[in-house]
């Protein structure tokens, strides 16, 4: 896959859309309702090769009717990007390519600790959290994503092509 930047697509006002954790084992997915209500855990799909990934992303925005994707933005706290960054970048791009939907990058953090204060009540061995927690962390994710765009008058997050503030890349 090139570097070189998709043009962004017009991110869907209606339908259903999905959240996606990026993370370099496992990719949590989540999906709300048509009228972007309720989101709940998917899936999560396992980092492979890109063409296995690839049939996946696309099975999946076909079986769940996906309109858009929404994929999480890891920044620092003081809103810069950092290596994490450039990573869930190069996969939005990748997503957007392969599934043909737009896509737009949200602020995640701290979508993970969240998901795991979720998930302590449920008294999960580790090998069943860790099976939960990419999807559940794009829960609170996508969840985040349409509180935010219930109460903005613009769409919330980034297009591919924007920048987070500042332009540091450190870790």
């Amino acid at each position: 896959m090139s570097d070189e930047s998709p043009q962004p697509l017009p991110f869907p006002s209606q339908g259903r859309i999905a959240a996606v954790d990026y993370g370099t084992v496992r990719i949590g997915v989540a999906v709300c309702d048509p009228d972007r209500i309720i989101a709940s855990p998917l899936t999560v799909v396992p980092q492979g090769a890109a063409e296995q990934r690839g049939k996946a992303f696309c099975q999946l925005a076909d079986e769940e009717r996906i309109a858009g994707w929404i994929v999480g933005f890891p920044i620092h706290l003081s809103g810069t990007e950092s290596k994490k960054s450039i990573e869930a970048r190069r996969f939005a791009k990748w997503l957007q390519q392969t599934t043909e939907l737009p896509v737009r990058l949200f602020d995640e953090r701290f979508s993970t600790a969240a998901a795991d204060q979720r998930l302590a009540p449920s008294k999960l061995t580790n090998k069943g959290r860790k099976k939960r927690i990419d999807a559940v962390a794009a829960q609170v994710l996508l969840e985040s994503f349409l509180e935010a765009a219930r109460h903005r008058s613009d769409l919330p997050g980034l297009s591919l092509d924007e920048k987070a503030i500042g332009d540091a890349i450190d870790d």
